[in-house]
């Protein structure tokens, strides 16, 4: 695609709505077999910043329909490719040396049809990245080597679609059963806002099992944040609707594994597809009803390569197939609680609200600790030491919270200062007692615990603050003399990335919690949502005042929202549910945020953080764009930054077409991003903030050609990439 062509594309002012057209082409797409000899336009595999970010046009001389892979050469390479377009005719303004052909074509997949290039194109579009990155990225890496023998192998080995074999679901309650009368009688999309424990897993399944009836080629899409949620739902989903109808999707798997799933799906055999942001790409022809469970979470935005929201392009792609989009969480996120207003003011989402547990179970009781009151530098107050006891005691289950991993952030020297910072990136390595490591969480630098302090030779360096580990051994220390009811000693466990690392480590873990064999279990956030225990009665956040007062303005949301989510752990077993508790520590026990937690309000909490926001011209007030540049100096990243909107400012302004932009979009000055080095790359970043969705676009779309002129410059060789995130998740 042109910059010219980006330039007159017409704009609309929202997501769902921001898309009515087709990229650029040269020609106009057939959708049918031609003769031989004709010509195609292709998506190839080139990064944003590139000058290759179009479609690319080749001589084909063979039989080939749009949406299918072929081969192309691409300089000296042989690249797999997606066909958009097919013509008789070459393109006006292709040189005769600069013809090339088509060199192959895989055999016996089914084209990607229409609504799934529709989805990839404006995935492309709005978030500023070559059609190629956005197509082949979303496609299993196998595909990019095997032959047509090879993958008339796999496709032998696919199992034929075969009637999916409903097994009966639990009993509804009133609320689940008014939200499913909701979902038959309304078009949506749906916000399903209910209480942790309320049965929300049992809504989706309810969902999916209707509208397999209802359509014997129908396909669903249930999306999980991360990972570590997929096996239990995956086995819950399976032993619901049988093995074969159900494939998952995620990073964790194989090569094989991935490509085996997606040839189900894109055959349309699997008729339902689980997994996590990445499956938005997914390849379902019959895709009826998408489920984005805790909407919420931040992991649904892609943070490398192209930065998309798998949240955002599940409504776009609910449209394409006219699916059913149900997006459901404890604590929706704000734009989507902002978008669930009512009609009248705006909204476009229809609220859904299921406020009770599930049976007779009741929410926690949330109790605060002032830790202004306990002892000097105490990590855990006597109050929560007390009741962890006595919950041991009676046989049930305990979780600490606490969001940092390894034993201690840092290794200090009181003499002369020295802290384990790592020699390529602006942080400090984590101390990993367990291992006498010292571990850069962001380049993964790992050297052993020095014996004294390398700068002055003091022997006694000691840690500064705690993580997971530390915590474990704490407790351990603490609580040695207490034992279970059977007379056997305490047994605390620890999930976090670090315990996790090996393959059916996670699985393994969590199945001794479930049976009752861990007494607390201590972890990072990877806990705190998701997961059914059964057993636990008693949730304690042991250090979440860290996020109270950060500059990100998005830090109160996150930490309301784990919270809410670490509390809906406890209680989940009806008949303990009435002595569950929540325990905060924290030094600011009167903050409107814990005063909301306390009863459970997430609409107070929601209402006043918005107040803020539309105060202040926040999203989802307004909306906003990162440009990044990294270098191997600051100064050259954000020289790039500068130059590039001071020379957008100017042009836009001299231009009577363009200069109201300028008016519209606010580009504030280049600084280092919080990370400002990481692995030995400098990293700057420049914000462009506007109430006008359609104005942001525009001006990004010009913001482009500019970065490809400068980058060429002398004075800007050293920048060694820039990229674009749009809707950014952190400032």
């Amino acid at each position: 695609m042109t910059f010219k062509a980006l330039q007159n594309q017409q704009l609309t002012p929202d997501l769902k709505n921001f898309h009515n057209h087709q990229i650029h082409q040269h020609h106009q797409d057939t959708g049918k077999n031609v003769s031989t000899h004709h010509w195609i336009d292709v998506a190839v595999q080139t990064p944003a910043h590139s000058q290759i970010g179009g479609l690319l046009s080749y001589r084909c001389p063979f039989d080939v329909q749009t949406g299918q892979l072929v081969r192309v050469p691409l300089g000296q390479r042989e690249v797999l490719g997606v066909v958009w377009a097919v013509s008789e005719t070459a393109p006006a303004d292709m040189p005769a040396s600069a013809v090339r052909d088509a060199t192959g074509l895989l055999e016996g997949l089914p084209p990607l049809d229409e609504r799934w290039r529709q989805l990839v194109q404006f995935s492309a579009q709005y978030y500023q990245r070559s059609l190629g990155e956005v197509a082949l990225s979303a496609l299993p890496p196998q595909l990019r080597d095997l032959s047509s023998e090879q993958l008339a192998r796999r496709l032998k080995k696919q199992a034929q679609a075969t009637a999916v074999q409903i097994q009966p679901g639990h009993a509804l309650s009133e609320e689940q059963t008014a939200v499913l009368a909701q979902m038959q009688s309304q078009a949506g999309p749906f916000l399903l806002f209910g209480s942790t424990g309320s049965g929300k897993t049992e809504v989706y399944l309810q969902a999916v099992e209707r509208m397999l009836l209802a359509d014997p080629q129908a396909q669903a899409l249930l999306m999980v944040p991360e990972i570590n949620l997929t096996p239990q739902l995956e086995e819950r989903v399976q032993a619901r609707f049988g093995e074969q109808a159900v494939v998952a999707m995620h990073s964790g798997m194989t090569p094989a594994q991935r490509l085996k799933g997606w040839l189900a799906a894109h055959a349309g055999h699997a008729r339902i597809v689980l997994g996590t942001r990445m499956a938005i790409f997914a390849s379902m022809p019959h895709l009826k009803l998408i489920v984005v469970d805790e909407e919420h979470d931040p992991s649904y935005k892609q943070q490398e390569g192209a930065r998309y929201s798998a949240r955002d392009l599940a409504v776009y792609r609910g449209r394409l197939h006219n699916a059913q989009v149900l997006l459901a969480s404890a604590t929706p996120s704000l734009e989507s609680w902002h978008l669930s207003r009512p009609a009248e003011e705006g909204g476009r989402y229809l609220r859904l609200h299921m406020p009770s547990r599930i049976g007779t179970a009741l929410l926690p009781k949330v109790r605060r600790v002032d830790m202004n009151h306990q002892a000097k530098k105490a990590v855990l107050s006597a109050p929560l030491l007390a009741a962890l006891q006595e919950r041991v005691e009676r046989g049930e289950q305990c979780m600490l919270l606490l969001n940092r991993r390894g034993y201690a952030p840092v290794l200090h020297c009181a003499d002369c200062g020295w802290k384990s910072e790592c020699k390529h990136c602006s942080a400090f390595r984590v101390f990993h007692k367990i291992d006498r490591t010292l571990r850069c969480h962001h380049c993964g630098l790992t050297e052993r615990v020095p014996r004294a302090c390398p700068e002055c030779g003091n022997a006694d360096i000691a840690p500064i603050g705690r993580g997971t580990e530390q915590l474990e051994e704490h407790l351990g220390e603490l609580l040695a003399h207490v034992k279970r009811p059977d007379g056997a000693p305490i047994h605390i466990a620890r999930i976090d990335a670090d315990t996790t690392r090996l393959k059916g480590a996670l699985e393994s873990q969590l199945a001794s919690v479930h049976s009752g064999e861990v007494d607390i279990l201590v972890g990072t956030q990877m806990i705190a949502k998701g997961h059914d225990f059964r057993r636990i009665t008693l949730v304690a956040a042991v250090n979440p005042d860290t996020a109270l007062f950060s500059s990100d303005f998005r830090a109160p949301e996150r930490l309301f929202a784990l919270l809410m989510q670490a509390a809906g752990r406890a209680g989940r077993e009806a008949s303990q549910s009435a002595t569950s508790e929540m325990w905060v520590q924290t030094f600011h026990p009167t903050h409107p945020l814990f005063e909301a937690l306390k009863k459970h309000d997430y609409p107070a909490f929601a209402a006043s953080e918005l107040a803020e926001r539309t105060a202040a011209d926040l999203p989802p007030i307004s909306h906003q764009a990162l440009l990044r540049a990294d270098a191997r100096s600051q100064d050259v990243a954000q020289g790039l930054l500068n130059a590039a909107r001071e020379t957008l400012e100017a042009q836009l302004s001299a231009d009577p077409a363009t200069a109201d932009l300028v008016m519209q979009v606010s580009l504030y000055p280049a600084v280092p991003m919080s990370m400002q080095r990481v692995a030995d790359v400098e990293r700057a970043q420049m914000l462009l903030e506007s109430p006008s969705r359609m104005a942001l676009q525009k001006m990004l779309w010009h913001l482009h050609g500019v970065l490809h002129h400068l980058r060429s410059q002398p004075e800007h060789k050293g920048v060694i990439r820039w990229l674009v995130d749009v809707d950014p998740q952190a400032i």
